[in-house]
């Protein structure tokens, strides 16, 4: 059966007016096409703890055969390209690496399913990994065996930070950091995708681009893209037990970043929402709707207090009511602008 060569990634973006072609850097030997399950990792200059994240794929406790497609989003620096490499060329993985030019999350993540999608025709199965992350031994078998038991199309699994400053493990609880769901079973949607298994139906409903590009800077285009799903009548299912870490710098747990992380989920949410209220009307009630939140806002941010008695949590609230409110006025926060993301 021939392999995957060089020659069988020569694509342009599914946007007609973008003409930047996505390289191919590096490909395991021998890669076979029919594939059926495909793990998809966008990168962005986090070359150590990468490696960390194909060492916990290439660990995985499964006879199933599966790829990795790892997408390197910084194509002037292109710091993940020489340790995907390493990984395909020892044999330890199966896939391939490709640049995609254009910056910014939604680029990137589109990138890794439709390079996926085209690269492997047989896939069903397309999970999606963060390269900050480190799935546990079981996490694909789990992900795939509750997909296959329970015909989910989405499925998703916690991730639990792990702090480099083990002074702030109390933020655990604080919402930037806490899983959605605590038990598994049916949910009726999940937010993110560093931890989620798509299955193709999913893309070829929402057709491409599946992640919308005006989420590109300001992130949250993968809750945008599960209440589509939501709204087209798709399943979701939760796994508690296929787990994923996230390493979590000093630099996120700071006052200002999680305030900075509030504004931005409000920011998210009232985007999400502005794209269901196609009707002047259903818009006077998003309207409504987000002043009311400001002084309720007030409200959870007391009870936050007296539960939690942590001023990080309680003031979560109150700043994503405040981000919902200055996106309606066209001030939101674009964290996944490169100038915006250290080193």
């Amino acid at each position: 059966m021939a392999g995957i060569s060089t020659s069988d990634l020569r694509m342009d973006g599914p946007d007609p007016s973008v003409r930047a072609l996505r390289a191919l850097v590096a490909l395991s030997a021998g890669l076979d096409p029919t594939i059926e399950t495909v793990v998809c990792v966008p990168c962005f200059r986090r070359p150590d703890y990468l490696r960390r994240t194909l060492e916990s794929l290439a660990g995985q406790r499964t006879s199933r055969r599966f790829a990795v497609v790892l997408i390197e989003n910084d194509a002037s620096r292109s710091e993940s390209v020489p340790v995907a490499a390493e990984y395909l060329a020892s044999a330890k993985l199966s896939g391939l690496c490709v640049i995609e030019p254009r910056q910014g999350n939604c680029h990137a993540i589109n990138a890794a399913f439709e390079t996926a999608q085209q690269m492997f025709p047989n896939a069903s199965s397309f999970l999606m990994i963060d390269d900050d992350e480190v799935a546990s031994p079981d996490w694909l078998e789990l992900m795939l065996r509750t997909a296959d038991a329970t015909g989910a199309e989405i499925v998703g699994g916690p991730v639990f930070p792990e702090f480099v400053d083990e002074r702030k493990r109390g933020l655990r609880r604080h919402p930037a950091f806490a899983p959605a769901y605590d038990a598994s079973g049916p949910v009726p949607v999940i937010y993110g995708c560093g931890n989620c298994l798509i299955r193709r139906s999913v893309f070829d409903r929402l057709g491409a681009p599946a992640f919308d590009l005006r989420f590109n800077f300001l992130g949250g285009g993968d809750t945008d893209f599960f209440y589509r799903c939501k709204r087209l009548g798709m399943r979701f299912h939760w796994v508690a037990e296929a787990t994923i870490s996230e390493t979590v710098p000093e630099s996120r747990t700071s006052l200002k970043w999680l305030m900075t992380r509030g504004l931005r989920i409000g920011a998210i949410n009232y985007h999400v929402q502005r794209k269901a209220t196609p009707t002047v009307w259903l818009q006077a009630k998003l309207t409504v709707k987000l002043l009311a939140a400001l002084p309720l806002s007030l409200v959870y941010a007391a009870y936050a207090i007296l539960t939690e008695r942590k001023g990080t949590i309680a003031v979560h609230p109150v700043t994503v009511a405040i981000g919902s409110a200055l996106a309606a006025l066209g001030l939101e926060p674009q964290p996944y602008k490169a100038s915006k993301i250290a080193s």
